[in-house]
């Protein structure tokens, strides 16, 4: 029996750094939605723990034990399965696709081999845990504290990926301040698309600007978007390379993506819901 799991896109509408721990780890304030665009992942019996990656974006993907989709399995105790994974998503990107993978590995052997998801995923990877319930979610700590934040509207997006890697470590060390001020405690509820964009430009991603410095062509994603009609508000996703904008409708979303793909054709540009 063959199980599919989907592997969405997480986007940080926000991203405040608010400090650093002895041990290295950051600590963080982040909005995180999810897109109903991301990878897809086959899992079956199979003797040994095997990986096959294909799809638009699976060049330069390892399929052995440094992926994290084996490593989820591994961290379950399981030894012999094979996947088969779909990459829709661009890697090294700030939109969660190691993590997201990893994250619908779990809950695919979970469902396959009835075997329950420690509490603690952690150890996958930041991310994981707020991947693991894949909804709109307010993260904090190191990424451990997952909070559900409930009536965000749906939001119409474009994500822009201009080809180019950006490492996430490298991406923290160009943070000229590592203690900033957290989001509200009272986040946005039972509000338009309009006004949750308005209250977002009072918030940040404490990122983007290293990732600028690192990656200037960044800076040029974000001003093509500021280009295009119907834009609410354009911000980079997690560390980057990967932005985002919002719309005021589908119809304007899918305009603006059109335009950029003409544009830029060597960009990764895909239109998509945010919720």
């Amino acid at each position: 029996m063959a199980i599919e799991v989907f592997a969405p896109a997480k986007i940080n509408l926000t991203l405040h750094i608010t400090g650093q721990r002895d041990d290295g780890y950051h600590l963080l304030d982040s909005l995180v939605v999810f897109a109903d665009v991301g990878d897809r992942l086959t899992i079956e019996n199979g003797a040994g723990l095997s990986l096959s990656v294909k799809g638009p974006m699976s060049e330069g993907v390892p399929a052995d034990m440094s992926n994290s989709v084996l490593q989820a399995a591994a961290f379950l105790g399981q030894t012999d399965l094979s996947f088969t994974l779909e990459k829709n998503l661009p890697s090294a990107a700030g939109i969660g696709g190691g993590t997201s993978d990893a994250a619908a590995a779990l809950r695919a052997v979970s469902k396959l081999r009835d075997v329950a998801i420690p509490a603690d995923v952690t150890p996958l990877g930041a991310d994981v845990p707020v991947c693991l319930t894949a909804t709109a979610s307010r993260m904090s700590g190191i990424g451990d504290i997952v909070q559900p934040v409930k009536a965000l509207p749906r939001l119409h997006a474009v994500l822009v990926n201009p080809g180019v890697a950006v490492s996430t470590p490298e991406i923290f060390k160009g943070l000229s301040r590592k203690s900033n001020p957290p989001m509200p405690t009272a986040l946005p509820q039972a509000c338009s698309a309009g006004e949750l964009a308005a209250w977002l430009t009072t918030q940040r991603n404490d990122l983007e600007a290293p990732a600028i410095s690192a990656q200037p062509i960044i800076a040029d994603v974000l001003s093509a978007f500021s280009r295009t009609d119907g834009q609410l508000l354009a911000r980079m996703s997690g560390s980057g390379a990967t932005c985002f904008a919002l719309y005021e409708d589908r119809g304007k979303a899918s305009a603006a993506a059109r335009s950029l793909r003409k544009q830029h054709p060597r960009w990764w540009v895909v239109d998509c819901q945010l919720n």
